[in-house]
């Protein structure tokens, strides 16, 4: 047996985020179901370089598939302007849950971005209005690529308001979507006020009020993703109808992880988590729905799913490079 070994390019090609959304939602439905596995993220800190490795293994069953894997990936913010490389670097190790065969080794990093535009589509599918065309974006580095490009999958999104306080940044993003939507730099303000709104920051002092919404925006906090971080301001928080993908890690790592274990939210102001939404046990928009929130801290499961799209199509359109990672004659 050989393992496929899938580039970025190769990820990215046979990621087909339609089909990476129906995964991942999913994946949620079988986290709520309980037919996943997924141990708490283990965190190896290196402060003598400004950084850290996350291990994050998990095993999920559909009606139709199962899959395993482990994602290995980091953070680490002097990478950019010391080394030339990426912040975040990941990769993915997808196995046959009946053999433990690895049968693909993959870019952790364009599967992460990739995953995660799915899990904040899934969470707009249930909660953002229905006639949503206008989506507002805080945060241009590159998860925002992928949050347009899922979310416009499940709304018919026409307008985008982008706001960065890189002017290079927001410029690139422009210039990738001008020609596909009306794309235009703007105010934080600006952006809230659409119908859906994304946060992918890296802050730990709030820059979205409750002032910097409109009263039936939906938002995809994403941004958070480790203790201290926070994009929304508790205000906002505690108007909205906050939903969670996973309880332990929001609360440790997630947007609301700051006001949760300084009691300003407790338990009751969370509406769910998504795979309860998924799976029908609670609501997600009623008419009466104002705000909402998705509090998105990438749960393994995703990356498994996501890992199983890739791993399907490659191998059905014969990508990537087969390799003998292990000798079978033994």
């Amino acid at each position: 047996m050989q393992t496929l070994l899938l580039d970025s390019s190769d990820v990215d090609e046979h990621a087909a985020l339609a089909d990476v959304i129906d995964a991942v939602e999913q994946a949620f439905g079988a986290f709520e179901r309980g037919d996943t596995q997924m141990p708490a993220k283990s965190y190896i800190d290196l402060p003598q370089y400004n950084g850290d490795f996350r291990s994050m293994p998990a095993y999920l069953a559909t009606d139709e598939w199962d899959a395993a894997g482990l994602k290995w990936v980091n953070v680490h913010p002097d990478n950019p302007a010391e080394y030339d490389l990426p912040t975040v670097l990941g990769t993915m190790i997808y196995s046959d849950p009946e053999t433990a065969f690895p049968l693909a080794i993959m870019d952790g990093t364009m599967l992460t971005m990739k995953r995660t535009g799915a899990a904040a589509a899934v969470a707009t599918d249930y909660l953002a209005v229905e006639d949503a065309t206008t989506l507002g974006i805080v945060g241009a580095g590159v998860q925002s690529y992928t949050q347009l490009e899922a979310i416009s999958e499940v709304r018919p999104i026409e307008e985008v308001v982008v706001s960065d306080l890189d002017e290079d940044r927001v410029e690139r993003f422009v210039e990738a979507f001008g020609d596909a939507f009306d794309v235009r730099a703007g105010s934080i303000s600006e952006a809230g006020h659409c119908d859906v709104l994304s946060t992918v920051t890296p802050v730990e002092d709030p820059i979205v009020g409750l002032e910097d919404v409109g009263e039936h925006t939906h938002v995809n906090a994403i941004g958070a993703d480790a203790e201290g971080k926070h994009e929304l301001a508790d205000e906002l928080l505690q108007a909205a109808r906050i939903v969670i993908d996973d309880h332990e890690q929001c609360t440790h790592s997630g947007e609301i992880n700051v006001p949760y274990h300084e009691g300003v939210l407790t338990d009751d102001d969370i509406h769910g988590e998504i795979g309860e939404l998924v799976v029908g046990a609670k609501d997600g928009r009623t008419d009466e729905t104002g705000v909402t929130v998705f509090d998105s801290t990438g749960l393994a499961i995703q990356d498994v799913a996501a890992a199983h799209v890739v791993y399907e199509n490659a191998h059905a359109d014969g990508a990537g490079y087969d390799f003998g990672l292990i000798d079978t004659e033994r």
